[in-house]
């Protein structure tokens, strides 16, 4: 990594707030009050913006305040959340704003430290609300950020531990401008999302093309370098969808140290591979002591891909069947299963399924 100075660190910081002045990216946050940045910041989580999006309004209007979002029952936070993934940063969300209401009298916390003290917020959530919300001049570091510093410096570290990452945190805060660190900020995450993208970025055209080395090295592609691929483990679930005669059906609550917890979803056997579906008849038999297989519908396998899974499911609708008695199962109308915040696999299936399960059950 070429050596910077204080002068060139300073032409970097206000070439990025021109430009950022030239480019507006309007966005409904922008410009609000704290509560309003925190939800922005944990929906946008591994989530682009142009997704996230709705789920952020539809947080706003349903949860207005960080009062209305703190009496929120974990429930209605997850339905809310559906389809979004990762709930663990809905729950996170959720106990934020209690202990915001409980512990703090609903008042914000306004410093980097206060935020990082948070159970659910990291360091790059802590830089963003602090600096965007209470202007604290600490740098934020998120995906965009990282592509743009390790072109600009190719610096011998590595991102992705807690040493490389130190260094590019270095980085960031030696360009960010102390008295306007939420329009910095702001500046270098778009110029990465929108002008130093990941493929092909218009590097003839950049406002920053001098002063970067590895487009003075024209070696642009190799940066930011590859993160190592971690194999995936791969799940099959077999959900028993069964109905009864008064267009009821049984869901439960996933509990435990595994994924999706406190949603809903069927009754389920897992296996390690994928099975026939005469092996599935007796995994089901023998599960839920059911007497008679008479199924009408089996569905296509839906796959969610997850950041350490990759979950295969399938859905076997059973009509007209009694399910016995289960400890953990609850009895609901389908047309009530709306209500009721599911994984993205089982939310699709309904989906699928909806006009179909209603027409049969009305």
């Amino acid at each position: 990594m070429k050596s910077s100075s204080p002068a060139r660190e300073s032409e970097i910081g206000q070439l990025l707030l021109d430009w950022h002045q030239d480019h507006p990216r309007p966005l409904p946050w922008k410009g609000k009050g704290p509560y309003e940045t925190l939800l922005s910041e944990i929906i946008l989580q591994q989530t682009r913006v142009e997704q996230g999006l709705p789920y952020y309004q539809r947080f706003v209007n349903l949860f207005p305040t960080i009062i209305d979002l703190a009496k929120a029952s974990e429930d209605e936070v997850l339905h809310a959340w559906q389809g979004l993934g990762y709930y663990s940063r809905a729950r996170n969300l959720h106990r934020i704003a209690r202990t915001i209401v409980e512990d703090f009298d609903g008042a914000f916390p306004q410093t980097y430290e206060a935020w990082l003290s948070l159970k659910g917020i990291g360091p790059y959530t802590a830089a963003a609300i602090s600096s965007f919300a209470f202007g604290e001049p600490k740098a934020v570091l998120d995906g965009n950020v990282y592509r743009v510093l390790s072109r600009l410096f190719t610096p011998n570290a590595d991102f992705f531990s807690s040493g490389g990452r130190k260094v590019y945190q270095d980085l960031a805060q030696k360009l960010l401008p102390t008295d306007q660190a939420a329009s910095f900020n702001q500046a270098i995450m778009n110029f990465g999302a929108m002008q130093c993208t990941p493929k092909q970025p218009d590097c003839d055209n950049c406002l920053l093309k001098m002063h970067c080395q590895a487009y003075q090295r024209s070696v642009v592609p190799m940066y930011p370098p590859a993160k190592q691929t971690i194999l995936k483990r791969h799940r099959y679930f077999h959900y028993l969808v069964p109905v009864d005669q008064s267009g009821m059906t049984w869901i439960e609550q996933r509990t435990g140290n595994d994924i999706w917890q406190q949603l809903y979803q069927f009754p389920l056997v897992e296996t390690l591979s994928s099975v026939h579906s005469a092996d599935i008849q007796k995994l089901f038999l023998n599960k839920f002591q059911l007497v008679d297989w008479n199924t009408e519908n089996t569905s296509k396998i839906y796959k969610q891909i997850l950041s350490h899974q990759v979950i295969h499911a399938c859905f076997h609708l059973l009509n007209g069947l009694d399910l016995p008695q289960h400890t953990g199962f609850e009895r609901v109308k389908i047309k009530n299963l709306p209500n009721f915040a599911f994984p993205k696999v089982v939310h699709c299936y309904l989906m699928d399924y909806s006009i179909y399960l209603n027409a049969i059950h009305q």
